[in-house]
């Protein structure tokens, strides 16, 4: 969305005022400045600045920085430091060039009378609804401060989650890329010096030889055909995966992955738990907090099986009615939350769900690193095996014809 410059004069304090509003064109950028209660002078659009800072990968808010947002503002308002003037200084404390704008917007207009939900609201691509209705159900309640606390603590769980499993996954990937790279290596550069002897002796080659000899003049002849295969076998899985349809069978078969799935199934429990838990913690109803972890969950297969569950809790059935029958929830999850609803602790059934799936998953990560080291020798092993087998057994033959 473009940015708009603007000076106004404020109708309380009599002052000229010069700042920046975010808006899809000057039509609602007037009516954002008119709802802060003030007399527009002069608004023109904002040039985009050319450089680093214009690349919006390198300006995006991260979940970091979102982390670090939630647990200053809650110092601050537990502090009894008025909202807006929480907002102020976490402008000139945030180090993002995105998030300080976004920031200085919803303090003018958290200023001029908005509700912060309301502004935050404004912005979807950096405040989720999951956020926005935390924050809503804190206003409410009167208990914004610790609300945001809370939030800030679920939001560490979830960031500390993730940066655990991308940890854990970097050595095994970067293992694979370096063996990608030096078979690359050896078939383009080592190989086709060694079976043009091979080849010059005229014998009868084994089918290993051939094979080999085969992969090898692909390789060095028609590597671009390879790179345009990948460019295009990944560019349509993204095309596919951004579809309905394509997006539903491919959220339906990464659960039932021979080893990566039964690790995904529960990244996606720790989320509808946790996000579940912090939203009726927070205050929310049961149906609206469905809705939204519904959104926040990121599977279709999941959130098919809660767009269900909302539709059975309106009509009055408890939400385990929904999960029993779904073959992707565990047993032991349907009858914990049948117990939670039973006894009217929900909240606290989720809460040991979400702890319980965050120790399994530790645990799956560093039997997943235990795992691959071993298999990526194994395979190492046989590739480096078969290799070997394929130039020496003919070498072997033509010793023994002589």
């Amino acid at each position: 969305m473009p940015f708009f410059e603007y000076q106004a004069i404020d109708n309380k304090k009599k002052e000229k005022v010069k700042a920046e509003v975010e808006a899809v064109d000057k039509e609602v950028a007037f009516h954002l400045i008119d709802q802060k209660n003030l007399t527009l002078i002069n608004l023109r659009e904002k040039k985009k600045k050319s450089g680093l800072l214009s690349v919006s990968f390198l300006n995006r808010v991260t979940a970091k920085n979102l982390v670090v947002f939630s647990r200053q503002f809650a110092v601050m308002l537990k502090a009894t430091v008025p909202v807006v003037r929480a907002l102020r200084i976490l402008v000139k404390q945030t180090s993002n060039p995105k998030l300080k704008v976004v920031l200085s917007e919803v303090a003018d207009e958290v200023d001029g009378g908005m509700r912060l939900s309301q502004a935050l609201a404004r912005h979807p691509k950096i405040f989720s609804d999951f956020f926005v209705a935390m924050i809503k159900s804190g206003e409410t309640s009167g208990r914004l401060d610790e609300v945001l606390e809370y939030l800030a603590d679920q939001q560490e769980k979830d960031y500390d989650l993730m940066s655990k499993i991308k940890g854990a996954m970097i050595y095994p990937a970067f293992i694979i890329c370096g063996l990608i790279a030096v078979g690359i290596i050896m078939m383009v550069v080592v190989v086709p010096k060694l079976t043009a002897i091979l080849q010059e002796t005229g014998g009868e080659l084994p089918l290993s030889t051939k094979i080999l000899i085969a992969t090898s003049n692909f390789l060095s002849h028609y590597w671009w055909l390879l790179i345009v295969l990948i460019v295009v076998v990944v560019g349509g899985l993204k095309y596919l995966t951004k579809t309905p349809t394509g997006k539903k069978y491919w959220d339906w078969l990464i659960i039932r992955l021979p080893i990566f799935g039964k690790l995904l199934q529960r990244i996606y429990l720790v989320r509808f738990s946790r996000s579940l838990f912090t939203l009726s913690s927070g205050g929310l109803p049961l149906v609206e907090s469905l809705k939204i972890t519904s959104e926040v969950v990121g599977n279709r297969a999941y959130r098919n099986i809660i767009d269900q569950t909302v539709k059975e809790v309106e009509e009055g059935n408890p939400i385990a009615s929904v999960f029993i029958r779904a073959k992707e929830i565990p047993v032991m999850v349907s009858y914990m939350i049948g117990v939670g609803e039973q006894t009217g602790h929900l909240d606290i059934v989720l809460e040991k769900l979400s702890n319980f799936y965050s120790r399994e998953i530790d645990n799956l990560v560093a039997n997943l690193v235990s795992l691959i080291e071993p298999l990526i020798m194994v395979v190492l092993g046989v590739a480096v095996g078969i290799m070997v087998a394929a130039i020496i057994m003919p070498m072997y033959n033509l010793a023994s014809s002589f």
